[in-house]
């Protein structure tokens, strides 16, 4: 056998060895795969059973049950102090304004001057006038001298009848020029008098609305006078609250600059027609027995009993009040089952902490009082009471 072929056989041997570790390998390798492959799914099993968690337990929240304040619930409305009558004041001619004497706040009694114009004008036609007056009042003391002579020569035939009826007609004529003429100097008294303004009732100079060296027309307001006497409460009612202020029905007034008072008012006008931009009515109220020290623009806090006449406010804390489409709302925790129902309510009144309740809930039901911005409507939950109650006191 020769070298070469010594060589092929042994390059062939050695090809055959190689395919036959290359299918023990392959071998091997398909048993280690399947025997890693159990544990991988037997992990994902477990795996998967670990994700389906349990129902989460009920969100604790604090909650406690309603209880009625005992006493009829009462609503408020913001008002303003104001004088029952309160006029313009005007020069009842044109000129220019000489001299003003009185300013804003000052008190002033009924016939007190509070302004002048100038007065040459008026001085002028008034002397006119009374020169006209004088011209006719001549006129006629001859018209009625000449009717007498004519008269008495008409009673001795001495002059014809045409003639006496002349004379009277000249008589007539004369009286009537001087009764015109009396008039119009009175008329022009009138105008000279007009250019001094006076307070026709006693009051406070509540508004300035001209100056001195100014030329006003007649009609022209030059100051605002609210009347002493009577003093009002005024308020603006929405609908809801329109059976509490019927005429005649009764508040309470409080004043934010006379703290720890409180006045008795009564209704004596509502607007019959709303106003057309708030949708509101005004009232006036007639505060009864005011002292001195209530002044003319104070705010004021006017307290009614709410229409229906209910028993049993619901007073509970501002955090408990939510809101449902823009309408006043709470949460309330069901029974059985412990889920939330969103619930509206008629508010009577806002405190600085808390709320007053007019309708909508019941005593004994229980109000979320916290978290109120965190629950939904069919929420399971866990009632827990107020760690610190007195943080939620009025």
């Amino acid at each position: 056998m020769s070298r070469a072929q010594s060589l092929r056989g042994a390059r062939h041997h050695a090809l055959a060895g190689a395919e036959v570790l290359v299918k023990l390998f392959h071998s091997a390798m398909s048993v280690v795969a399947r025997a890693a492959f159990v544990p991988i799914v037997c992990v994902t099993l477990v795996a998967c059973k670990r994700h389906e968690a349990p129902a989460p337990a009920p969100r604790p929240v604090v909650a406690v049950a309603a209880q009625a304040d005992g006493h009829a619930s009462a609503s408020s409305l913001p008002g303003q102090i104001q004088s029952r009558y309160s006029t313009p004041l005007s020069f009842r001619i044109n000129g220019k304004i000489l001299e003003r004497r009185v300013r804003l706040g000052d008190s002033v009694k009924a016939g007190q001057v509070v302004a002048r114009l100038d007065p040459a004008d008026a001085e002028k036609n008034n002397a006119s006038a009374r020169a006209q007056l004088d011209a006719a009042e001549h006129q006629l003391v001859y018209a009625k001298q000449q009717l007498d002579r004519d008269r008495a020569q008409a009673a001795e035939n001495l002059i014809a009848p045409a003639q006496l009826e002349q004379t009277q007609n000249a008589y007539a004529s004369a009286l009537a020029q001087r009764n015109q003429a009396q008039q119009q100097a009175g008329l022009s008294a009138d105008q000279l008098r007009y250019a001094t303004l006076a307070a026709d009732h006693a009051g406070v100079i509540t508004a300035e609305q001209a100056d001195t060296g100014q030329n006003v027309t007649s009609g022209q307001a030059v100051y605002t006078l609210a009347w002493s006497g009577d003093i009002d409460v005024i308020c603006d009612v929405p609908e809801a609250a329109l059976g509490a202020f019927a005429v005649g029905k009764e508040a309470s007034v409080k004043l934010a600059a006379l703290p720890g008072r409180t006045f008795k008012a009564r209704v004596r006008e509502l607007s019959p027609a709303a106003d057309t931009q708030s949708r509101t009515w005004r009232a006036k109220l007639t505060l009864e027995a005011p002292t001195p020290d209530v002044r003319l623009g104070m705010t004021a806090d006017i307290a009614f009993a709410a229409p229906n006449g209910a028993k049993g406010a619901f007073t509970i804390p501002s955090t408990a009040l939510f809101h449902d489409n823009g309408h006043p709302a709470v949460w309330i925790v069901k029974q059985p089952g412990d889920a939330l129902e969103l619930r509206r309510v008629e508010v009577a009144r806002y405190g600085e902490r808390t709320v007053t309740l007019a309708s909508g809930i019941e005593a004994g039901e229980r109000i979320v009082w916290q978290g109120v911005h965190t629950v939904s409507a069919g929420e399971k939950v866990r009632v827990v009471a107020p760690l610190h109650p007195e943080d939620f006191a009025s």
